[in-house]
């Protein structure tokens, strides 16, 4: 968002910078103008979404393209189920682009704020064993490149670089359209339930096995999960969705409001934080409801925060998640926000999280007035010590040394880089440490 003097912050208010010049191209022509511009007077040029990444990953020093006028269904191929879109779609409209052709996304995460473009650019991923993140339902993709020139990439045209642009960081070029490949719309039936945290620690691994989707958050101060358990059926299936009192109630009230002046109030005084944590387990987290896909999928986040995720071995998760309980315990760390526990299919994207390996996610959030660094750091450090990569639009400290080791592709991403943008146009300060320069 560009704020009154010409600043640029993103949602989290982790990343800021003045740029020398903000442009808003409403076509894929106009970002290819402003490509050649910048280039023409030796500028960095960056393309930002709806700045949802905690991370500097959009941050634009010279020229920022806004592309909130970027948005919109450009073609659908009904016959094999895709969808071409601009690349500043936003995800919470997507749905409603595909409605009318009876279609839907694979698998949503669960905050869906961002634009598509940002989605795939940073590996976004929602939670289900057998589904990939977003960027693997992307069959094609329009790119400006540093050269200013339009760059198909899809099965028929560059196939080659598709596991690399897909999930491109921003690094390789301007994305412009997104073709995804849909299936047909759904709903999905689903139980959120609190359970002992011993005992889904146990059995995390039948959970996740038996059912389409599953995930689980942690309070800190507390000994209880809360799960959610979820089931994909036809859309022909009778939906019961939430009562909207109820709904409103569980997620603006309280998952919001009360939460908010809490986050807030515990910034003066920690000492409010367990007990609103052991109380908050106990008024959310129980319910069954059935609905369309993505008001299943998605949840309203009003509450400003700060966040680190990182992609395990599925194996792992279990080992690093008791860590990282008994840390908090240890240091006597009073923890307003829940630790996330999801999980991923294995992709081939180059640069994905779960690239060539089914991955567990731990997410840890901090209150954005808290300053995250010690906690954060110290569960940066157990999740590496599991194998872990850390999420690209979500705060972490390694560099191009660490992420190398991280990556069987990393190398080859980064040639591509050399070839596709040699002088750094669409470079930054971030793409410089995870990069190189």
């Amino acid at each position: 968002m560009t704020r009154p003097g010409g600043i640029w912050q993103n949602w989290g208010r982790s990343a800021s910078v003045r740029p020398l010049r903000v442009e808003r191209p409403r076509t894929p022509e106009g970002v290819q103008r402003a490509v050649l511009a910048a280039a023409a007077h030796g500028l960095r040029v960056k393309a930002v979404g709806a700045g949802h990444s905690f991370t500097g990953i959009a941050v634009a020093p010279d020229v920022l393209l806004e592309l909130d006028d970027l948005q919109g269904l450009v073609s659908v191929d009904r016959q094999r189920g895709r969808v071409t879109l601009l690349a500043g779609t936003r995800l919470h409209r997507i749905p409603g682009l595909l409605a009318p052709h009876a279609l839907a996304m694979e698998n949503l995460g669960d905050i869906d704020r961002q634009s598509i473009s940002g989605a795939i650019s940073t590996g976004t991923h929602g939670t289900g064993a057998g589904f990939r993140g977003i960027a693997a339902q992307v069959v094609g993709v329009t790119l400006i490149t540093a050269a200013g020139e339009f760059l198909r990439v899809d099965e028929t045209q560059n196939s080659e670089l598709l596991p690399a642009v897909a999930l491109g960081l921003g690094a390789l070029g301007i994305l412009v359209e997104v073709t995804l490949q849909c299936v047909p719309a759904f709903v999905m039936h689903a139980v959120d339930a609190p359970a002992p945290l011993e005992e889904v620690l146990e059995s995390v691994h039948e959970r996740v096995a038996a059912a389409d989707h599953f995930e689980f958050y942690w309070f800190p101060h507390s000994e209880v999960a809360l799960t959610k358990t979820t089931e994909r059926l036809p859309e022909s299936a009778v939906r019961h969705p939430l009562p909207k009192v109820g709904k409103w109630i569980d997620e603006t009230l309280l998952s919001n409001g009360v939460y908010r002046v809490v986050c807030a109030a515990g910034v003066a005084v920690p000492a409010i934080t367990p007990p609103f944590s052991r109380l908050a387990v106990k008024l959310t987290g129980d319910r069954e409801y059935t609905d369309l896909s993505h008001r299943v999928l998605t949840q309203s986040r009003t509450v400003r925060f700060r966040e680190m995720e990182y992609a395990l071995p599925q194996a792992q998760v279990v080992l690093a998640f008791r860590e990282i309980r008994e840390l908090v315990r240890r240091h006597g760390w009073r923890i307003e926000f829940p630790v996330e526990v999801r999980f991923a299919q294995a992709d081939d994207r180059w640069l994905s999280t779960a690239h060539e390996r089914d991955s567990a996610y731990i997410a840890v959030h901090r209150y954005w007035r808290h300053d995250p660094r010690e906690y954060f750091d110290a569960v940066e450090r157990i999740c590496l010590a599991h194998g872990g990569r850390p999420h690209w639009g979500k705060l972490h400290t390694l560099d191009a040394a660490a992420l190398s080791e991280r990556y069987p592709r990393f190398d080859e991403f980064t040639a591509l880089r050399d070839r596709l943008d040699p002088e750094r146009r669409f470079g930054n300060p971030y793409l410089e440490r995870i990069l190189g320069s």
